[in-house]
């Protein structure tokens, strides 16, 4: 089975960080974004994910697809790029990968997490929707089911019709099926809300066709599209998978330190004189000193030197000297404030 991923969009609600980094390789507690949807599958699923297709932006040159390529090999899986040239709705964002679009197909986006206790089983079914139930369903594309068939969907419905959202995640039984029902839409140019072409079209379409769509219902639902969202998935991971930090604790007490969990620290941090917590994921060669962090992100081979700073996200090999509050830095920043 294939797993599709359409990961080209710019990303612009998590900037400064999206401008040298997709959004889906972007870390949560040490592991990327789009990794930890692909280790959800590989749990979750009743089928082998033999071959990842990334669709791609296209100036996402070897930086991005290199570490796409050794997560891939990672979980023993196939790798296949793609590229969208331009962004104009799901719809299309799928069929760029219309070379890829046979056999059985999963759909998802890249920009939410989620997690489900039990194992997922497809058969007997044409397409299976993953859903959530949420309190506001305005927000999103939403389902409209009888028991676990589904019969039809709605774009963010001005009205209560459903409480189903739609999470971004689709299995296809035929994915040459799909194929000809996206080409159907581009070739007619039906578009939906905002000018742009609609996976859902491509659903309704299906469902008219008389093929049958089932539901899964997820207990985790985790956006990481905003700074906001990022941090609270952060902690929320963090928290969830409590890390042993009872060695480190004891260690460096005796450097001044002291953590408050829940707190992620990767491989090689050092921290002296700091106050951490809780909240606060710390990835790898990181250099904290004199600093009081909680509910922040600290990306990989930062600095930070007496500072004091809550929900923050700093990005990798940026050097802080005494900043303190809220901010949101990039890459290979140099901040120092007297």
């Amino acid at each position: 089975m294939k797993l599709i991923i359409p990961m080209a969009g710019r990303g612009t609600r998590v900037r400064p960080h999206s401008h040298t980094v997709p959004k889906p390789l972007l870390p949560v507690a040490g592991t990327m974004i789009v990794e930890r949807l692909v280790e959800t599958f590989i749990r979750t699923m009743d089928r082998n994910i033999e071959e990842i297709v990334y669709i791609l932006g296209p100036d996402f040159g070897n930086p991005i697809k290199e570490p796409l390529q050794e997560m891939s090999a990672r979980h023993g899986a196939k790798c296949t790029f793609r590229v969208q040239e331009i962004a104009l709705g799901t719809a299309h964002a799928v069929y760029c990968a219309q070379k890829d679009l046979n056999g059985e197909v999963i759909i998802a986006f890249a920009d939410t997490l989620f997690d489900s206790k039990e194992t997922f089983n497809v058969d007997g079914a044409d397409s299976v929707i993953w859903l959530k139930k949420v309190e506001d369903p305005s927000r999103f594309g939403v389902a409209v089911y009888e028991g676990e068939k589904i019969t039809g969907f709605v774009e963010k419905p001005a009205e209560f019709i459903s409480d189903l959202a739609i999470i971004g995640v689709y299995y296809f039984k035929d994915g040459a099926k799909l194929k000809k029902e996206l080409q159907y839409i581009l070739d007619n140019d039906i578009k939906g809300p905002g000018g742009e072409y609609f996976l859902t079209e491509a659903l309704d379409r299906m469902i008219q066709d008389g093929k049958l769509f089932k539901t899964a219902t997820v207990d985790e639902w985790l956006d990481c599209g905003t700074l906001r969202a990022w941090l609270e998935t952060t902690g929320f991971i963090v928290e969830k998978e409590a890390y042993n930090l009872v060695e480190q604790i004891e260690a460096l007490a005796k450097k001044g330190t002291m953590i408050i969990p829940p707190v992620y620290l990767a491989k090689n941090v050092t921290l002296e004189g700091v106050t951490i917590g809780p909240n606060v994921s710390v990835e790898e060669g990181c250099v904290l000193k004199n600093s009081q962090l909680s509910h922040s992100i600290v990306r990989e081979q930062a600095s930070l030197e007496g500072c004091t700073l809550a929900g923050s996200t700093i990005g990798a090999h940026t050097k802080l000297t005494r900043v303190d509050g809220e901010i949101h830095v990039g890459d290979h920043s140099i901040i120092s404030m007297e």
